[in-house]
């Protein structure tokens, strides 16, 4: 079977009209949802942009992949998703983003890399924009590939990602400008300062790098609306790049014999707690969309949502299993087809560890780490040993802190002794 992984930037899950958005414009994907699956409850096991792809391509926690930032990560690429496919006889390809240190060439067919601005300059001097590129370079590798191999091609598209050193942040195409234009972005009910001031004082603080880039983003009503509407319609051109991209699988006929993935790499604060970005454990950082559209689904499944939890590390043996390639045993996902291919649904997790390092210092960006169920969550700090308890059922916005409760001292206690046991495991 042929893979094809479309692979969006800083993207959280409801960054999609299928997810119940009303405002952004997600047509294509939402389509591909009707004629897949849905998984409403995907999660990155770390919510950063190079660590989650290191995670993506090695079916691995950051503990064992020990990527801990941007550069290349420790585990052998014979170990990885894209390495094992091309040694079983796959054309493997990689356009757009990569933030794994400098794109291992050796170890594609096709790579071309790029990332970090929303306009590029051609060696012409005409500019292209970014999520332009990821459809050219999309459309050159299927109609360029051999027809006699199967073929695996992430697109890992730079959009929604902010262009960090510009003012303006989200930089779309003029052609976009009309969308949105006499919409009214909601504002989350606590995206407030009070939200902000509950926060641990290591987080809520003006040091923070997710209040600086709140700052930059969401710090008054006219340039929230603003910056909004400019992320979402960068997020509907990538929509309509993988529309161009699916139609040109259609158009060679290959609809039948390809997986198709979305999802992203992290999520996002739109203000939510008084932050922007991604990075700490909350709901609206860790949680992201995957849509899947698999050729051997039964049509019973198609258009169906599934709430389990799956996560990032799950896509590499998925993929794999796909191909017909046994998983290593140092992969740590799990092969989650069997959610919508099997008869009866088969046991699954419950719960998993998330993990995040300290980045530059505990200012900037400090370590977070959780345990996350269904109902509950347990944050812990390890730089500064403090611990949170979140009831995700009375209180899904994670506002209220219950760890220094003793009526839930005994729920504190279950939570702290499992998230130690699996942070073990995770290693």
């Amino acid at each position: 079977m042929n893979i094809l992984l479309l692979y969006a930037d800083d993207w959280r899950h409801d960054t999609l009209g299928a997810a119940g958005n009303p405002i952004v414009q997600t047509p294509v994907l939402d389509q591909l949802a009707r004629e897949g699956i849905r998984f409403t409850q995907n999660c990155v096991t770390t919510s950063i942009c190079g660590i989650s792809r290191a995670s993506l391509f090695t079916g691995q926690w950051m503990s064992r992949h020990k990527n801990r930032s941007f550069g290349p990560w420790k585990t052998p690429w014979s170990e990885t998703f894209p390495g094992l496919l091309r040694q079983n006889g796959y054309y493997v390809g990689h356009v757009g983003k990569w933030h794994n240190g400098k794109i291992p060439t050796e170890h594609f067919d096709f790579a071309r890399s790029y990332y970090g601005t929303h306009w590029m300059t051609r060696s012409d001097g005409s500019r292209i924009h970014v999520t332009q590129k990821n459809e050219h370079d999309a459309v050159d590798f299927l109609r360029g590939r051999p027809t006699d191999k199967p073929f695996c091609l992430t697109v890992a598209f730079f959009a929604t990602h902010a262009e960090d050193t510009n003012p303006l942040q989200f930089l779309p195409q003029p052609s976009s400008m009309e969308l949105y234009a006499d919409d009214v972005i909601p504002v989350a009910t606590n995206a407030t300062q009070a939200s902000f001031e509950r926060l641990p004082d290591f987080v809520g603080n003006e040091k923070n790098e997710g209040r600086v880039r709140w700052h930059w983003r969401f710090d008054t009503p006219e340039k929230y609306q603003a910056m909004m509407k400019n992320y979402y319609r960068l997020a509907t051109e990538v929509d309509t790049t993988c529309g161009r991209i699916l139609a040109e699988l259609q158009k060679q006929g290959l609809d039948d014999n390809t997986l198709v993935i979305f999802t992203t790499d992290n999520g996002y604060y739109h203000a939510e707690h008084g932050l922007a970005d991604k990075w700490y454990p909350h709901q609206e950082s860790i949680r992201v969309p995957l849509i899947i559209r698999d050729p051997r689904m039964n049509a019973v499944y198609q258009g169906q949502t599934n709430d389990d939890f799956t996560l990032n590390v799950d896509l590499a043996p998925t993929i794999l299993a796909a191909a017909g390639i046994d998983a290593p045993v140092t992969m740590q996902g799990k092969d989650l087809s069997p959610l919508y291919l099997a008869d009866k649904r088969p046991d699954w997790r419950d719960e998993f560890f998330y993990e995040h390092p300290t980045l530059r210092s505990t200012d900037f960006i400090p370590a977070s780490e959780a345990l996350v169920r269904k109902h509950w969550k347990y944050f812990y700090w390890p730089d500064f040993d403090r611990e949170q308890l979140f009831d995700l059922q009375a209180d899904p916005m994670e506002e209220n802190d219950l760890a220094v409760d003793p009526a839930h001292a005994g729920k504190l206690l279950e939570m702290r002794i499992r998230f130690a046991e699996l942070k073990a495991a995770a290693k």
